[in-house]
């Protein structure tokens, strides 16, 4: 039985270079976290010297990968510098209450 495929159908779009990176950096972040498990697991199951200074070290190791990722991604995608919280909208002074 043939079986035939339209090209219509297929959604041909094209990612930006910044979706692609942030893909990517979505992706690094998913893998760190899995590596940061995986030391903290191995971490609490040593009970060797030498093997808990090594997974003290691979804990830092991840947790420094795992700063320089966020600090890529809030370069990639900056919060809004203004704050569009409805309280801070408002022109009235906040309401205060005196209980006593």
């Amino acid at each position: 039985m043939k079986m035939y495929f339209s090209q219509s159908s297929r959604v041909n779009r094209t990612l930006s270079e910044k979706e692609i990176e942030r893909n990517a950096l979505l992706s690094d972040l998913e893998k760190t976290k899995k590596a940061l498990e995986i030391a903290y697991a191995g971490f609490d199951n040593v009970i060797e010297p030498d093997l808990i200074d090594c997974y003290i070290y691979e804990v830092n190791s991840v947790l420094k990968r795992y700063k320089f990722l966020m600090e890529q991604a809030a370069a990639l995608c900056p919060l809004p510098e203004e704050n569009t919280h409805p309280a801070a909208l408002s022109t009235e002074p906040p309401v205060t209450t005196l209980i006593g």
